[in-house]
């Protein structure tokens, strides 16, 4: 995971850093949830309707992404949001991880 996306501080001006900073601090945090070998596809459907809400239809598409693309981001908010709901996933026995939003 990047710690910071900023440019390198000494090309830009202070009201340039600032305003990097602004934008980065605004940008959302994501939950990922990623494939493993232990969870069949059915409970981790069960668990993003659980858990997030989500349809039938939206929780099972999401969970064809995790097991296809290997991860899938599946709730974006706030960090202290993000690590709840990492947390969560973690008690559900998911794989799970915070990143920020644009970091890869």
């Amino acid at each position: 995971m990047t710690i910071s996306t900023l440019p390198d501080a000494g090309s830009l001006t202070a009201a340039e850093h600032d305003a990097a900073a602004q934008q980065n601090a605004q940008r959302p945090w994501s939950v990922v949830v990623w494939d493993d070998p232990v969870n069949t596809m059915g409970y981790v459907s069960y668990v993003f309707q659980t858990y997030f809400k989500y349809s039938a239809e939206d929780a099972e598409e999401l969970m064809l992404r995790v097991h296809h693309a290997g991860s899938a981001v599946v709730a974006t908010g706030s960090r202290e949001k993000a690590e709840t709901d990492v947390q969560a996933m973690h008690s559900y026995g998911l794989q799970a991880t915070v990143r920020k939003d644009g970091d890869d």
